[in-house]
């Protein structure tokens, strides 16, 4: 039934200032806008990271972090997170190893979404089965 990621959407009630801070963090320029959405492709698969403006969130959403954090993977998490802190974000979750090949942090951003990373040896795998 689920096929794969398509799109991450965060909210932020600066629509400008997440997008200067996603495009900084990210370094690369988002490739879709409309008025209250802004859409970046990133890393192998070209998965996509929204930022919609909060007016457009459902009504009686709380606006503090949820409850599921989607994790991107890094080569390295103690970097990424100290980038991603020297940015502005607040730890949301410490570095912390998980077993052998996984390690994972994430940050709330400026914006109160949570944002996770993680070294994974089998996305690593992955695209070597696919040849």
């Amino acid at each position: 039934m689920l096929r794969g990621l398509t799109t991450v959407s965060f909210r932020a009630a600066d629509l400008a200032a997440a997008k200067s801070w996603y495009t900084e963090l990210l370094g690369v320029e988002p490739y879709f806008q409309r008025p209250g959405y802004v859409e970046f492709r990133l890393g192998d698969h070209q998965h996509e990271l929204g930022l919609i403006d909060s007016r457009y969130a459902p009504a009686g959403t709380d606006a503090g972090p949820g409850g599921a954090v989607v994790y991107w993977h890094v080569d390295d998490v103690s970097a990424a997170l100290e980038r991603l802190l020297s940015l502005g974000a607040a730890e949301y979750e410490p570095l912390t190893e998980r077993g052998p090949g996984f390690v994972t942090a994430s940050v709330t951003d400026p914006f109160g979404n949570v944002l996770g990373v993680m070294y994974n040896r089998h996305y690593l795998e992955m695209p070597a089965t696919r040849g």
